[in-house]
């Protein structure tokens, strides 16, 4: 015999709006709406023959749980705001991928804003995700001053990655961005290069500064002096690095190898080259920095150092669920490590 319901019986227990309730799967199943409710929480301790019966009948009767009704009842609404920069960055799309994987498992829901590295947009788009009641929020680096994001934290969990604060209800964690630039630029040094140009990104940013004090680090550590003619700033974009290139070439001042802050910049940097009639590694070693996808299918492919943005993602929802169950947030991330591909190679005396 056919265990599932029979169509006359699904017919009454629908509603005219279509809406089918938690109540009507109870009576479906034979077993009370709590016992339902502790199902679908994961936290009844009942028998196996009821927990088979209820989802039958959800599947019978094509019921959807109410995340907003489930938050709402425990003074919730089961979801957190998430302050990006710059929403269409590869960098921060893999981030992004990272935090509502992890969300979701925990059954709540991101809702991404972008603050466009502007202190004034943040500040809107924090005050828009309060007055949507989020449960917590999450900011991807920044310009808020540290007192305001202390401030927000004052009402709700906060947790910033890419800088660092201490607070009640307030969490932040970084990568080890110095050491990595270090790696970077020790490596090309390792290759024989010692005019080693270097493109920063916008000093503003926190990892930006520790970027270049790594490329310092490397340049002290092997006895060779800092050349300020091989140094240029600009803002994470292909195009950036692509224009920083030209105002290098239009100094008097050689190199035969390249550190760009990130990939972004090092893969413009390789056009810029290109349209300069010259080649990467044969005329100049490059070195970016995330170890992004496109690194691997650059052309050349790009050596780069890792840093696993998809799990800065998993550790700051991680970080957030920890506080939001009255837990003590933590973040492990892996170390720096250069991924050495064709774009360097050794300097050729």
């Amino acid at each position: 015999m056919n265990a599932k319901q029979p169509p006359a019986k699904k017919a009454s227990l629908s509603r005219p709006d279509g809406v089918v309730t938690l109540e009507q799967v109870a009576e479906a199943a034979g077993v009370s709406p709590s016992t339902v409710s502790r199902i679908l929480n994961g936290t009844a301790a009942v028998s196996q023959a009821k927990k088979d019966a209820v989802q039958a009948a959800i599947q019978d009767l094509g019921y959807r749980p109410n995340p907003v009704a489930r938050g709402l009842a425990g003074g919730r609404t089961l979801s957190i705001g998430v302050v990006t920069q710059i929403i269409s960055s590869p960098f921060y799309g893999e981030a992004l991928l990272g935090i509502e994987r992890e969300l979701e498992r925990a059954g709540y829901v991101p809702l991404f804003v972008s603050g466009n590295w502007n202190e004034d947009d943040e500040r809107k788009a924090i005050e828009t995700l309060l007055s949507r009641r989020v449960d917590g929020v999450i900011v991807l680096a920044g310009r808020m001053p540290d007192a305001e994001l202390a401030t927000v934290a004052d009402s709700l969990p906060v947790v910033v990655v890419g800088r660092q604060l201490a607070g009640p209800q307030l969490f932040s964690f970084s990568f080890d961005n110095r050491e990595g630039a270090r790696l970077a630029t020790q490596h090309l040094i390792d290759q024989g290069h010692r005019r080693i140009a270097f493109i920063a990104g916008d000093l503003m940013h926190d990892d930006a500064v520790e970027r270049q004090n790594g490329y310092f680090d490397a340049l002290a550590g092997a006895g060779i002096a800092v050349d300020p003619n091989l140094i240029v700033q600009s803002d994470y974009t292909e195009a950036g690095g692509m224009l920083a290139v030209s105002r290098l070439l239009e100094r008097d001042a050689p190199f035969t190898a390249l550190f760009a802050s990130n990939d972004q910049m090092a893969i413009g940097a390789c056009l810029g080259l290109h349209r300069r009639n010259l080649r990467v590694p044969d005329d100049v070693s490059l070195v970016g920095f995330d170890d992004l996808i496109m690194a691997r299918y650059a052309m050349p492919p790009l050596t780069s150092v890792r840093q696993s943005v998809y799990e800065v993602g998993v550790e700051a929802a991680n970080a957030m669920l920890a506080m939001l169950s009255g837990g003590q947030p933590k973040a492990h991330l892996p170390g720096p490590e250069l991924v050495a591909r064709e774009s360097t190679r050794r300097l050729s005396r």
